[in-house]
């Protein structure tokens, strides 16, 4: 009997670390099964994208040399992050005409209105990694999210276009070539996110889900099952740490324990010292000046969260609210804060909801690389149209949802 398990990779080349995840896409229960697991330190990488090839290249062999060992599979291509404050979400829209009245709409001419949609809007240095199409206007008739098949001479889009810097994704792929990887599709790490940890409800009532990086805070909204808005703010958790490090006279490594075991984002328990051991060392801080320190950074990161929720009309407007996912979701009480600074409800988003996973993979750091883990399998689906049930892979809300924009 033929084999035909197939295997889906994602990896999530962050900052600090490179996360791998690698699936398998079981031919009866037509779920993804997570195989392995891994996380390495990274270097090379400032606020989310590549300034030296040789430090993610090296995190992303050593994170799939242990993710190989673990699965059993050997990793030759892959669906990787990108990230960075040059990802931009543009608005455009655009008209093409098709034919005759009775002209029946087919795949090309929605490739051909795509490209009118994107030519023009966006700058030449520009990597267009999504277009994601709102809706449609077909000889007057309105709203139509699916022309294909209709039949009408004028076709119109509105559309929301998201795209990176040509040069930072080329970089990505560079790295991961030069990890014996291939690179299968570049997706904003955020968008994956958004991937594992969404439902069908949230999508289609208004959402924003928040990945708290290590360099980087990034945003993405959807509603009515479509991504809408996308941004990247180029401050994060390791920013906190630094300015535990500075403003306690501390080290980095200090500052972190502090952080990770010390801090809450509402405030720390009211005494009068905090004690952090570092081998035979043993410090002693204020709990008043560590609330100070990250309070005002965390006011910071969700000043500009704000803004930029303005900037795409969404504050305010999130039936579902925030769902928090990367390591800075991990900070203490980081939910209650976000109810208060945004007025908005909050939670902590699951990464292992749709998939059959171990409870590592079930943190909110986890959320990018199981996201495109996902978007893999979509990916291996179209590339192997002689394996039907492929397509099929994950709940039905995926399949209709995510395949509708593409991501």
């Amino acid at each position: 009997m033929q084999d035909v398990t197939k295997y889906a990779v994602g990896l999530d080349v962050g900052t600090d670390t490179v996360k791998a995840v690698v699936g398998q896409i079981d031919e009866n229960t037509l779920q993804p099964t997570i195989l392995g697991v891994s996380t390495q330190k990274n270097s090379g990488m400032r606020k989310g994208v590549v300034v030296n090839l040789s430090g993610p290249a090296k995190a992303i062999d050593e994170t799939l040399g242990e993710v190989e060992r673990m699965s059993g599979y050997e990793v030759n291509e892959a669906t990787l992050s990108i990230n960075g404050a040059h990802i931009l979400s543009t608005k455009t829209d655009g008209m093409i005409a098709v034919g005759t009245p009775d002209h029946e709409i087919n795949p090309a001419d929605l490739d051909r209105i795509d490209d009118v949609a994107a030519t023009g809007k966006i700058p030449a240095n520009r990597e267009i990694l999504e277009l994601i199409p709102y809706s449609y206007r077909l000889d007057g008739q309105e709203n139509i999210k699916d022309p294909l098949g209709m039949v009408g001479a004028r076709l119109e889009i509105q559309a929301n276009v998201v795209s990176a810097l040509k040069p930072h994704c080329v970089n990505v792929e560079k790295a991961a070539d030069m990890a014996s990887v291939k690179a299968n599709k570049l997706i904003v790490a955020v968008v994956a996110a958004a991937r594992a940890v969404l439902n069908e409800k949230q999508l289609e009532n208004g959402v924003c889900v928040i990945d708290m990086g290590a360099a980087t805070t990034s945003l993405a909204v959807f509603e009515e099952g479509d991504l809408q808005f996308a941004s990247v703010i180029p401050i994060g958790s390791n920013n906190i740490t630094n300015d535990l490090a500075m403003g306690l006279k501390t080290n980095p490594e200090v500052a972190e324990e502090v952080k990770k075991h010390h801090v809450s984002a509402m405030g720390g328990e009211k005494k009068t010292t905090i004690e952090v051991k570092q081998g035979k060392e043993e410090f002693r801080f204020k709990q008043s000046e560590i609330d100070e320190i990250v309070s005002a950074r965390l006011d910071e990161i969700f000043d500009y969260v704000q803004h930029d929720l303005k900037k795409s009309g969404y504050d305010g407007k999130l039936p579902e609210g925030i769902v928090l996912v990367g390591g800075g979701a991990n900070l203490k009480d980081i939910v209650d804060y976000v109810k208060n600074h945004l007025q908005v409800a909050a939670k902590i988003g699951d990464p292992g909801q749709f998939v059959n996973v171990a409870d590592e993979v079930k943190k909110p750091e986890f959320a990018v690389a199981v996201g495109l883990m996902l978007n893999d399998i979509d990916f291996s689906a179209k590339t192997h149209q002689s394996s039907k049930k492929s397509v099929q892979v994950g709940t039905g809300w995926i399949k209709k949802l995510f395949g509708k924009f593409k991501v």
